[in-house]
């Protein structure tokens, strides 16, 4: 972002002129409270200039915001303490006018410091205030550049009182697994039902393992071990807030059985003795486990409060509206990568000669209970002049909730993926393509109603779902609808287009709304056979916003879980939330809605994001962006062998997007597995990156997109490209796909690279050869091999040949000649050839 020049013209200025001396750095005999600790920050400039480089104890590495005031950073100390001083050390990027807050629970903040007219350089301020978290709040930069600290170090002294150990026993009655059992009658539960006359043992072997889910995560302090002669002789205490990764609390070593104390510190959800040593030549075996908890003191996560600093909240009469549309477009126009996010919001009323822009990273929704309610005469934009009038990549960006009524009769909305057009009213036309008529990769819309023509013109391919258009005109390769009226016929052996009348199951996406001045969510009910717009005589639920915690840049992942365990739904406001613990959603009809694009970023290689086999969850509306460390699974919806019947109350993942790769190095082995029966998933991209930073064959490897274990899943709008492997494997039976978009690996290295099983490339969309049941309509896979153009890849659909599979209008392409398709569907299906980019098609399988 910035250019360097300027540090040399200081250096060089040095010579001549005398620079203020700057305080020093507090006595290096002291460690700061906030060195190593989690860090974190409104917005980062980039993936080098993270939030945790201010607090890591080396003055060559820095945190720097985005180019804008009201930016802050702040650090959590892990306990509450006495703070008496903080040493801003300040990048050339400083701030002005800044404030240094404190804070018990990361929501509430009082001020400690108040600054104007800092000088920049180091600044020493002797503070007194008491909390666990300390942040510096800009009011005002001093350069055109963000805020930007070498280091940012908090002094004082933790609390010398200790929180008191709870004596009753939290895992008394818990759910409980091990590694192994000697037998049934010695499970894994005996040794927590509160009787010492019966136990859990293991095999004769090591290592084995016993633990417990407490039910949610909890402050440990002491765990009893009551031994029966078959005990451990060395063992690990251990915790984790996701079952997966673990912490160790204690290390036990030549342990003589018996009933054992130990004291521990720190927190999870669940805890397990990891034996890795037997005392005798038995396995290992105990009467009864206790848990022990504390109480830190820390407040309950409270719901509702205002939302946040990047969401801006208009109405007819906001002085200059237009200014505040083209200032966020002005940033986010070409921030494909960047760390910016905004969510526009749209009291109910009429909006004249408004030409909103929207730019990567944006939303615009009305605050309607009904899109008519929130009026713009004027237009909602999205164009491609940024990228020469190519549209491929206007990604990640949203419209909802909105009537229309186009400045020149027609609305241009030119997008790729993951941008969806939803709940919309257009009083006149839509152009699905850029001014100029470009290439254009998109695209979505949903339960909106256009009263003119829809023209994709120069649109690849195109979803849409439960809607009503006054006509559509042409298309290029894959034009698809279910429950559209006015939607074209089917006419695939000769066209684009593949048309249901109705869409099996749908509910629509909850979102944000104001009844008078208060805020609330509104959750849709679920309908079957659907055919046309939800609204205005909408089915559902409303939900006042005191039941979501409203979580905001800063907030951590323990506290987001703690919000969680409280009973309270997630609202994400804009921003990137870095995790070190995975988001664990356990209760029925939990609804998880983001603004603004709102992304989560797994660290250390944990996962992101964990939904209980439970009823009747939403998730909608964020991104998560896999993290530098391989992460197994980033999104996990039910737990390995679910087999519970959610068709009453499905779980829905609506505008849920997954990327890997492309905004910095990012690893996953799989990005999204469903293990539950009856998830509806609803316009989602999973994308691994071909494009951007940290891509490549290896860089940012990700073996498997989606895969689907649970049984009667429906997917409407699936978009999944560039994976190492499958892009889609499908394990379920009755599944269901309506709609398909693909792009296999660009940088598949050779053909050998991709040979499995004897054959020549991994299927865009496998079904697994076991399943007996499964339909999909309106499925397209393209090929790119620019790595190789030589590869001719076996198939882009590979699926079991047996009655109750039935594949409707598959395609496959070569992009340009950049490798081809021996055929679409196993065996079946002409070949690709040539350089011409035109489709190989079948329309009924088998």
């Amino acid at each position: 972002m910035r250019v360097r020049s300027l540090g040399i013209a200081l250096a060089a200025t040095a010579a001549l002129i005398a620079l203020p001396t700057t305080h020093p750095p507090a006595a290096a005999a002291d460690t700061p409270l906030s060195q190593g600790k989690t860090a974190t920050a409104s917005s980062e400039e980039d993936y080098g200039t993270a939030a945790a480089q201010a607090v890591d104890g080396d003055s060559g590495t820095r945190w720097s915001s985005a180019a804008a005031d009201d930016q802050w950073f702040q650090v959590d100390l892990g306990a509450t303490a006495s703070v008496t001083q903080v040493v801003l050390n300040w990048e050339t990027a400083y701030g002005k006018d800044y404030k240094v807050q404190i804070s018990t629970d990361g929501t509430s903040w009082t001020d400690l410091k108040s600054v104007t007219g800092s000088d920049g350089g180091v600044d020493t301020l002797d503070v007194s205030g008491q909390g666990r978290y300390v942040r510096m709040l800009g009011v005002h930069r001093a350069t055109q550049w963000g805020y930007s600290l070498w280091e940012f170090q908090v002094f004082g002294s933790t609390s010398g009182t200790q929180p008191a150990c709870g004596t009753a026993n939290a895992a008394q009655g818990r759910p409980a697994t091990a590694s192994s059992t000697e037998n049934a009658g010695t499970p894994a539960s005996a040794a927590f039902d509160g009787d010492t006359g019966t136990r859990w043992s293991s095999q004769a072997s090591d290592p084995q393992w016993l633990q417990v889910d407490l039910g949610s995560v909890k402050d440990l302090c002491k765990v009893e071990l009551n031994w029966e002669t078959a005990y451990g002789k060395d063992f690990q205490i251990q915790a984790s807030a996701d079952g997966q990764s673990w912490s160790t609390l204690k290390s036990v070593t030549g342990a003589s059985g018996g009933t054992a104390s130990y004291d521990v510190s720190g927190s999870g959800r669940y805890l397990r003795i990891n034996g890795t040593a037997r005392g005798t030549g038995y396995g290992y075996s105990l009467w009864e486990v206790a848990v022990h908890t504390g109480s830190t003191g820390t407040p309950p996560v409270q719901g509702g409060g205002d939302l946040g600093p990047n969401v801006i909240v208009v109405d007819p009469s906001t002085p200059d509206l237009q200014k505040k549309f083209d200032d966020v477009f002005a940033q986010q126009e070409s921030s494909q990568f960047g760390t910016g996010r905004y969510q526009f919001l749209l009291k109910p009323g009429t909006y004249d000669g408004i030409n909103a822009q929207i730019g990567f990273y944006t939303s615009i929704s009305g605050l309607g209970l009904n899109p008519d309610d929130t009026r713009i005469n004027g237009d909602v934009t999205v164009d491609a002049g940024w990228f020469n009038g190519n549209a491929t990549q206007n990604f990640w960006r949203s419209a909802e909730n909105l009537a229309i009524k186009p400045s020149n009769g027609t609305d241009r909305w030119a997008v790729a993926q993951a941008a969806p057009f939803r709940r919309i009213h257009v009083q006149g036309g839509l152009n699905l393509a850029p001014n100029g008529y470009g290439w254009a990769s998109g695209g979505y819309i949903a339960d909106s109603k256009i009263d003119g023509t829809v023209g994709p013109y120069s649109q690849q391919q195109w979803y849409t779902r439960d809607s009503s258009v006054g006509g559509w005109t042409n298309g290029v390769w894959n034009m698809t609808f279910s429950g559209v009226q006015g939607a074209p016929a089917t006419n695939f052996d000769s066209g684009p287009y593949t048309t249901l009348d109705t869409t099996p199951v749908s509910r629509e996406k909850p979102f944000l709304y104001l009844d008078g001045s208060t805020y609330k969510v509104f959750v849709p009910a679920k309908r079957t056979s659907v055919r046309g717009v939800s609204w205005p005589a909408d089915a559902g639920t409303s939900l006042p916003l005191d039941q979501f915690y409203v979580v905001k840049p800063g907030a951590t992942a323990a506290t987001i879980n703690q919000a969680l365990a409280q009973g309270l739904n997630l609202l994400f406001t804009p921003g990137v939330y870095h995790l070190d613990q995975t988001i664990d959603i356990t209760r029925a009809n939990t609804v998880v809605l983001g603004l603004g694009l709102a992304t989560l970023v797994p660290d250390s290689g944990i996962d992101a994001m964990h939904v209980a086999d439970v009823d009747g969850v939403k998730l909608a509306g964020f991104l998560i962006d896999a993290g530098p460390v391989n992460s197994d699974t980033l999104l996990r919806i039910g737990t390995p062998g679910s087999t519970a019947d959610h068709s009453a109350n499905p779980t829905t993942m609506q505008d849920v997007f997954v990327r890997i790769g492309g905004a910095g190095p990012g690893l996953a082995t799989d990005s999204v597995v469903v293990n539950s029966n009856d998830v509806v998933i609803d316009h989602t991209w999973i994308w691994r990156a071909d494009h951007g930073s940290g891509v490549g064959w290896d860089s940012n490897r990700a073996d498997y997109g989606l895969r689907v274990n649970g049984d009667d899943v429906l997917a409407t709008g699936l978009f999944v490209e560039h994976f190492n492997k499958y892009d889609v494997y499908w394990n379920g039976e009755r599944g269901r796909t309506i709609f398909f978009q693909n792009e296999k690996a660009y940088d598949a290295p050779n053909a050998a690279a991709i040979t499995h099983d004897g054959i020549v490339g991994y299927a865009a969309y496998k079904v697994a050869d076991s399943v007996t049941t499964h339909e999909a309509w309106g499925l397209g896979s393209y090929c790119n091999y620019t790595a190789d153009p030589s590869i001719v890849q076996a198939h882009g659909f590979q699926v079991p040949t047996t009655a109750g599979i039935r594949m409707h209008d598959l395609l496959v392409i070569s992009l340009g000649g950049k490798g081809q398709y021996a055929h679409v569907v196993n065996t079946t299906g002409a070949p690709t050839s040539g350089t011409d980019t035109v489709p190989s098609k079948v329309t009924r399988f088998p």
